[in-house]
């Protein structure tokens, strides 16, 4: 069994080891590399500023006529091989030089042409150990310089990186396989001490101290690894997850839900029926009595009656709320009975308010039929002979078809503003045409707009918006008793505009302000012609535009009503 431990010990030394080694041979490769073309670089840069140098001296000894001695001198304090040639190609100096023969180079050709060209080359032969430069010079008969230098400094330089990097890759190769040797020695112990822990955490001793027992780690981590997962792990992880996943799908719902035990203690409840019941629901704590009318506790004890099914049964907490209240009774396996409780006070709201409106609009339909239908029938009975009958009833069945068109167009419109609250695309709309067509269409002087400036802009669907303040100018014209309208558009800031229609007649009561805005509802006093559904389409029209409703009113002192829309722009000169 030791000899396995050791054996792996030395085997992840070996593979530290063997990964160092890898790793050392690619980056000597590089940097060897590097070096060298960094050292060569610096080789013909040196000798590209010495040449240039020289090249100044030199064509200042051709003017002179002295070449050759500049060319020794400068040779000699350079460490350069200097051969100068006239503009036919032809050399001015002895082609061999401090033991390099110019014309045996072999870019001798390339490097004189180039030069003659006027250009300068810069190059390295036999394998970058001699540097040739070939410069264009200016003088009356020296035409061009060609300077070599031989490095045999380069060599050396280069000999020394790479016996520091060989220094530096037998490092590596050592401290890797420490650095494994280490890596073994703590893989081993951890090893040890994992499967003390599984055989632990299989026998249930879950806060035990990790002890080594085994010497085999590896089989010993398989067999109580195996058995923990498949015995604890996946099974106590599976449970954590469906608990959490059912909790927060109780979280999530619209209903509340209480689970209780035969002692009606509660075993849990989610936020929502905590909000309905509007007390405490701790879990350990007694189900608690929310209500004077109704014994919640009575409703938990008969979870646990023999022979009770499931039954859902209607409450009134008071007389402003209604709830449905489900109770599922407890099983021989669950051993919990469940109580979930819906609010349906608004459900409850919109069918009353559909039946109402039912109720209301064959009321408002009757009434012009009941009225068409008599004249039609007078009129066939001989009025239709007697002019002046005939006209008088033949005016009544227009009104009254008038009256029905309105009625019609009333209805289309809610139903339209309705079905669009999902579908609408509100874009710009600018208010002062708009609201200088409405106050033009209503026929009346008293009848005034006030816009903050010129190009006050909302988003909004423009001819919903059209119908909605056409609605309430119609309405507040109506109720003025021949006092004056104004429409007000004002930003209230950089996001939002307010759109006002005030009037300056007798105003409401605070109930009919409240009750306003409800469709087919008609305020005391109103004379009869309309419907009730022109502020029921303003109130659904704002919402489908993601805006805001109010009204403000006093008696005796007017009417006003605003919508707050989001605005299209910053508007420039706006308050």
């Amino acid at each position: 069994m030791q000899s396995r431990i050791l054996s792996m010990r030395w085997w992840l030394a070996l593979a530290f080891a063997s990964i160092a080694a890898l790793t050392a041979v690619a980056v000597a490769q590089v940097f060897n590399a590097r070096s060298e073309d960094a050292i060569r670089a610096r080789a013909r840069e040196l000798t590209a500023g010495s040449a240039v140098t020289a090249a100044l001296e030199v064509t200042s000894a051709s003017d002179r006529g002295d070449i050759q001695p500049a060319v020794d001198q400068l040779g000699e304090s350079q460490q350069l091989a200097l051969f100068v040639f006239d503009r036919q190609g032809s050399p001015l100096t002895p082609e061999q030089s401090r033991g390099i023969n110019v014309a045996s180079l072999p870019n001798f050709a390339k490097l004189r042409d180039t030069a003659l060209q006027g250009r300068r080359v810069v190059d390295t032969v036999d394998g970058g150990r001699l540097v040739t430069v070939a410069l264009p010079l200016r003088g009356e008969n020296a035409a061009v310089l060609i300077a070599v230098a031989a490095r045999p400094d380069l060599e050396d330089a280069l000999g020394i990186v790479r016996a520091e990097i060989l220094r530096a890759a037998l490092w590596a190769v050592a401290i890797g396989a420490l650095a494994g040797l280490g890596v073994a020695l703590l893989i081993t112990r951890r090893l040890r001490r994992i499967a003390t822990a599984a055989a632990d955490i299989e026998q249930g001793r879950f806060d035990r101290e990790l002890r080594p027992h085994f010497h085999d780690e590896l089989g010993t981590l398989a067999g109580t690894i195996d058995r923990m997962r498949e015995h604890l792990r996946r099974s106590f992880e599976e449970l954590e997850e469906e608990r959490d996943r059912l909790q927060r799908l109780l979280e999530q719902l619209q209903e509340g839900v209480v689970a209780v035990d035969d002692g009606l203690v509660v075993q849990f409840a989610n936020s929502r029926a905590h909000r309905l019941l509007g007390t405490d629901l701790a879990v350990g704590k007694p189900l608690p009595e929310p209500w004077p009318a109704f014994s919640l506790r009575e409703a938990g004890r008969s979870l646990f009656d023999p022979g009770t099914s499931a039954e859902t049964m209607r409450v009134h907490p008071d007389p402003e709320r209604t709830y449905l209240i489900a109770l599922l009774p407890a099983t021989s396996r669950s051993h919990a009975g469940v109580v979930v409780l819906t609010d349906v006070t608004d459900q409850e709201r919109r069918e009353r308010a559909e039946r109402e409106f039912v109720t209301n609009a064959a009321h408002e339909l009757r009434t012009p039929l009941s009225a068409i239908a008599s004249a039609v029938e007078v009129l066939q009975q001989g009025a239709k002979e007697q002019p002046a009958d005939r006209d008088r009833f033949l005016a009544v069945v227009e009104r009254q078809t008038t009256r029905l068109t309105r009625l019609a167009h009333a209805l289309l419109t809610l139903a339209r503003a309705q079905t669009r609250s999902e579908s609408v695309r509100l874009e710009p709309v600018p208010l002062s045409p708009m609201l200088r067509d409405i106050a033009e269409n209503a026929g009346d002087p008293s009848v005034s707009v006030e816009l903050c400036c010129e190009n006050v802009e909302v988003l909004a669907h423009s001819e919903l918006l059209h119908q909605a303040l056409d609605n309430l100018a119609t309405n507040a014209l109506k109720h003025a008793s021949g006092q004056g309208v104004t429409l007000r558009a004002t930003h209230l800031d950089h996001r939002d505009v307010r759109i006002e229609v005030a009037d300056e007649g007798p105003g409401m009561k605070p109930f009919e302000a409240g009750r306003a805005f409800d469709r087919f509802y008609r305020a005391a006093g109103s004379n009869g012609e309309g419907f009730g559904l022109g502020l029921s389409i303003v109130r659904e029209v704002v919402g489908v535009m993601d805006g805001t409703l109010s009204i403000e009113s006093r008696s005796e002192e007017g009417t006003t009503v605003s919508i707050v829309l989001k605005s299209a722009g910053e508007a420039r000169g706006c308050r």
